[in-house]
This record gives C-alpha cells, sequence and structure tokens, in this order.
C-alpha cells in the first residue's frame, strides 16, 4: 500500500506508460475522491451506518496530465493502488465545469461522458502542487489568486 504522494505517482506512471503512446511524457499527477465534502464525514459518522454508506459511495481516482491529454483512472479503496483506464481526453477538451480552490479540500467539477451532470472530485491539499500543474494545463480553468483561507469559486466555463 502506497502512502507517499511520490510512490503514488510512481505506480500510476508505471500503469499508464503500459497502454500510452511511444513519447508521452507524464507531467502530473493528482489524487481525487468522488462524493460531497470530506469535510462532512464528521457528522456522517455521528448517524449508525451513515458514514459507512457515504465511505463506500466515494469512489477514488488519479488525474495524470500528460504532454497530449489527461487521463483518469481508477484507484483502490483499499490499497491506493491505480486500475484502470476510466476516461482520457485531449487537453484542450478536459471537461471542466468548475473549480473551488480551498485551504484544505479544494473541488474540481467534471463532466464526465454518460453523466448527467458533473461529478464532483475532492482534492486535498497533499496534492496541491500537482493540481496546480493540472489547472495551469487547461485553457479554460485559470484559478485568481485568493487570500489564504477564502474559498474561490470559478463561475461555470464553456
Amino acid at each position: 500500500m502506497a502512502i507517499r504522494r511520490a510512490t503514488q505517482k510512481k505506480q500510476v506512471i508505471e500503469k499508464l506508460s503500459q497502454s500510452a503512446p511511444p513519447g508521452e511524457t507524464f507531467i502530473a499527477c493528482v489524487h481525487c475522491e468522488t462524493g460531497p465534502s470530506p469535510w462532512l464525514n464528521a457528522l456522517f459518522d455521528e448517524v449508525p451506518l451513515l458514514g459507512l454508506i457515504v465511505a463506500y459511495t466515494r469512489k477514488f481516482y488519479f488525474i495524470t496530465l500528460t504532454n497530449t491529454s489527461i487521463v483518469v483512472n481508477s484507484a483502490s479503496r483499499y490499497t491506493n493502488r491505480p486500475g484502470d483506464v476510466v476516461f482520457a481526453f485531449p487537453r484542450q477538451a478536459f471537461p471542466v465545469v468548475k473549480v473551488n480552490r480551498a485551504t484544505v479540500w479544494s473541488s474540481l467539477f467534471v463532466q464526465f461522458p454518460g453523466q448527467s451532470k458533473p461529478t464532483r472530485l475532492n482534492i486535498h491539499r497533499y496534492w496541491r502542487a500537482e493540481f496546480d500543474q493540472v489547472l495551469a494545463a487547461l485553457p479554460q480553468a485559470q484559478v485568481p489568486q485568493q487570500a489564504p483561507g477564502q474559498p474561490v469559486s470559478q463561475p461555470p466555463m464553456v
């Protein structure tokens, strides 16, 4: 079970290298989870079984930025090992709807194919540097500077 960020990134790159075209360069890798804000876990845990239900409805992903695309692959709930590629998008076509960059838990809303509404991806501060690299690579997702401790929401992007 990989705990360190560098080890997790190494595992993702090894997994993606098996199917990546020759010459693909891996730039950044971010771990994220779906579901409501992780801050609500303390509240959910107070209601019997609700915390467990919410925990098991969360999905875990790695978002990887390459020189040509953005790849979303699954992550194991228990070991955090990278799984199969779920979606792959050209860098210019990554369907980001909204970005909320906060102090601890940021969120990225992505419109995945076949989904009726955008999926909320929660990204912990531990992955902030990589998250900023992914955001900087997106032409439509320029995150404005913020005062410390103040979340920034961006209007919907086209």
